[in-house]
């Protein structure tokens, strides 16, 4: 049985860095958003139960899903957002359960940004948890989206806070320094997990 790493942190935080750079030691690496876009590819079943509730105006001329317009039809719209919920939600679970079972090394990180959130950390053995200060994560989203601040600061208000993701983490990466500080802490990690899946029982 692989042991299981749940990876989570806020918006602007690091986690795709974090994750790329436990993939460079060979881990699997089970990802929420791509896992996301999987259950909604075109000749999916999440795609066609769309299809059917709204219409093919949904779909893209090369059959993708409009995120755009999805998102802008579930903006409006709360009941739309909770059948939308009801049904991706699970084939989520699902999927990255079913990729969970197909990892090969000796153990899995599965990223769920919202982890906390909707309480995901029981589908992991441990919960890792990339910490930044609030004024970093502004920063780095501002810079990477192209937002202004207050729309980062209503995201990062609809989320955990940091204080509720550290309550309930096993490990921490701190992410306010370099990148050879955060090498460090990831080969630690790396190596103390690695020891961990030898000694559990398979």
């Amino acid at each position: 049985m692989t042991i299981v790493i749940g990876l989570t942190g806020g918006i602007g935080s690091g986690k795709t860095t974090v994750a790329n750079l436990f993939a460079d030691y060979s881990i699997d690496i089970i990802d929420a958003d791509v896992v996301a876009r999987e259950v909604v590819a075109p000749g999916s079943a999440g795609l066609q139960a769309i299809e059917e509730k709204l219409g093919s105006d949904i779909l893209l001329t090369d059959g993708n899903l409009d995120r755009s317009k999805l998102r802008a039809a579930i903006f409006s719209d709360d009941n739309l957002k909770h059948w939308l919920n009801e049904l991706l939600h699970p084939m989520i679970r699902q999927k990255m359960q079913a990729d969970i079972k197909q990892t090969t090394s000796p153990y899995c990180l599965l990223v769920i940004p919202l982890m906390v959130e909707n309480n995901l950390q029981t589908m992991a053995n441990r919960l890792l948890v990339v910490d930044v200060d609030e004024d970093t994560q502004i920063a780095r989203t501002t810079q990477r989206d192209g937002v202004d601040i207050e729309q980062v600061k209503s995201i990062l208000a609809s989320q955990a806070s940091r204080q509720e993701r550290l309550a309930v983490a096993d490990d921490v990466i701190s992410n306010n320094g370099d990148s050879a500080s955060l090498d460090e802490q990831v080969l630690a990690l790396h190596q103390q997990y690695l020891a961990m899946s030898q000694s559990s029982p398979s």
